[in-house]
């Protein structure tokens, strides 16, 4: 087991602040696997600090002097990673004027991480397991068979037994890059290493800024220490630095850290961005947000129109249908409660129905027995789907104008994935001047 002298004498020479028992813990293992060639699998939070820990176990290897490289497997698109990975051949696709060697062929000898290992695409997948079994690789578009020594560490910061029964992550990959598994915990689990961090965030800050660094106050201390921080060593960061460079008093009373916490811990949601260095993206507020929420709702209704009315040309007995589904149960069980009209002597009878949602409701009885009066809608869904189309389109333009066509915050600033907003892009021929 791995002595506190020698856990010390790595925190001091790779820059790793805390005494935490679950992060000794962890640099154990790591100290402890970085001599061999295993490949190890870190798991942790975003923002926790796992690519420090691959720098360890590279720096602690006989591949130190080999190069290292960290790829964020995540923000590469689907379409481009394995010629990002394994290189490809001139003409193997549109755009390859020329050989390209993949980053397995430029750290051969070296370490390479690969971060967010869970966004990795399926095809993808397969060839880093064959990579893993034996070191081979084929470039893309070629068929001659390439040899590799490449340590992998892979992070992630999902579940990926879960992601397995999903179907979105290979098993027998996961076997192979959980020969050693590392857990970085997060930092609300770290105690007193908050309070060390924060010191040495804002010292630094302020010796870079020729500032003096500030001080918290014991209550001040106890409401960091109490933070959750869901944005976990980068969230920390970010405070400290503002802190230090907004406020003039150098003593941090409880009252002013609170200025600098979110208030609510607890949400899982996307936060809007505010961060100026995105620049014009402050613009996407509440209103484009509700935009999209409205074309989502609006796409459920013209799917939901297209549903009945293929069911009403048909000939389906919609009522009879709609009484046995559940989807509908709340919608027809209030009309029960409805008194039906009672006629009197000589009063004229009419049709008795459950009162309407609306005025604009067609009556499924009276419908059924006069079909030749069906209505063709398909045109508008068809518009209606164009129009979405349309506003959609206009969405991703203007994100990709005000983030100046950098596609990493167009896509934080539309709430998807990158490499959805890279499908986008292809879907709807947009010139990406990135």
């Amino acid at each position: 087991m791995i002595n506190t002298a020698e856990i010390q004498t790595v925190k001091n020479r790779f820059g790793v602040i805390g005494n935490a028992p679950s992060l000794n813990y962890a640099l154990s293992v790591a100290i402890q696997v970085a001599p061999t060639d295993l490949t190890v699998l870190i798991n942790g939070e975003s923002g926790s600090g796992k690519e420090s820990f691959s720098k360890i176990i590279h720096g602690l290897s006989g591949r130190k002097l080999g190069p290292f490289i960290a790829i964020n497997c995540g923000a590469i698109p689907e379409g481009t990673i394995d010629s990002e990975l394994f290189g490809h051949i001139k003409g193997s696709f549109t755009g390859a004027i020329e050989d390209r060697k993949g980053y397995f062929e430029t750290t051969n000898g070296g370490t390479i991480f690969l971060d967010e290992i869970a966004e990795m695409p399926l095809g993808t997948q397969a060839r880093l397991l064959r990579i893993l079994e034996n070191g081979e690789y084929i470039p893309v578009g070629s068929s001659k068979v390439k040899k590799t020594n490449v340590r992998v560490v892979a992070a992630t910061n999902v579940n990926l037994q879960s992601a397995i029964e999903k179907g979105e992550f290979r098993e027998d990959l996961y076997y192979r890059l959980n020969t050693v598994p590392i857990v970085v915990p997060p930092l609300r689990e770290r105690g007193f290493d908050i309070e060390l961090l924060f010191i040495k965030f804002t010292s630094d800050f302020a010796e870079k800024n020729h500032i003096q660094p500030v001080d918290l106050t014991e209550e001040a201390k106890e409401l960091l220490r109490a933070f959750r921080f869901p944005g976990n060593i980068r969230q920390l960061k970010n405070i400290a630095e503002q802190i230090t460079i907004l406020e003039r008093d150098r003593i941090i009373s409880a009252a002013i850290l609170e200025k600098y916490l979110p208030k609510n811990q607890s949400s899982g949601l996307p936060a809007l961005l505010a961060n100026s260095e995105l620049g014009g993206l402050n613009d996407f507020t509440e209103r484009e947000l509700l935009y999209k929420v409205l074309f989502d709702m609006k796409k459920d209704i013209t799917d939901l129109k297209k549903l009945v009315y293929s069911m009403m040309s048909s000939g389906v007995d919609l009522s009879s249908e709609i009484s046995k589904n559940d989807l509908f149960k709340e919608v027809i069980e209030p009309a029960v409660a409805y008194p039906r009209h009672v006629p009197v002597e000589n009063e004229p009878v009419y049709p008795v129905y459950a009162k309407p949602l609306s005025e604009n409701l067609i009556h499924i009885d009276d419908y059924q027995k006069n079909r030749e009066n069906i209505e063709d809608i398909s045109h508008e869904t068809e518009e209606e789907s164009l129009s979405l189309e349309k506003n959609e389109k206009e969405m991703i333009v203007k994100a990709l104008r005000k983030s100046n066509f950098k596609r990493k915050y167009a896509a934080q600033s539309l709430g998807i994935s990158e490499r959805t907003l890279y499908r986008k892009i292809k879907q709807y021929d947009i010139e990406d001047e990135d």
